[in-house]
């Protein structure tokens, strides 16, 4: 392999974090209704109320309330959709610059019977 073309890199790589992106954002969107519907960030939250103390302020119930972390994971989803699609355009010119140098990668197949 001597060359890859970095815009159908940067374009399969987008794809790619897109779509890890939305399982992502599910995942994130089924674990919290899990939790919220087994009780367990309200019996966190008085854990930590309990640790802490009342005078402290900390809501978790609040912090941790939907629109919350599904805004924090759409965040996060967005971060990962950019950074991985420009590395992806950045590496592969790197490859191509490397690959300039050193002649490239041979891949030799062999079938062993």
């Amino acid at each position: 392999m001597t060359r890859f073309d970095p815009w159908s890199v940067t374009k399969a790589a987008f794809i790619l974090s897109l779509t890890i992106a939305i399982v992502l954002v599910v995942a994130v969107t089924a674990v919290w209704f899990i939790l919220d519907r087994t009780g367990v960030i309200e019996s966190l939250s008085g854990t930590v109320t309990d640790v802490v103390g009342s005078t402290s302020g900390l809501d978790l119930v609040t912090s941790l309330g939907f629109s919350q972390v599904i805004g924090s994971t759409l965040i996060l989803a967005s971060v990962e959709i950019v950074l991985v699609s420009t590395f992806a355009g950045l590496f592969t010119i790197l490859y191509n610059l490397t690959v300039g140098i050193t002649g490239g990668v041979e891949v030799v197949l062999s079938e062993d019977a």
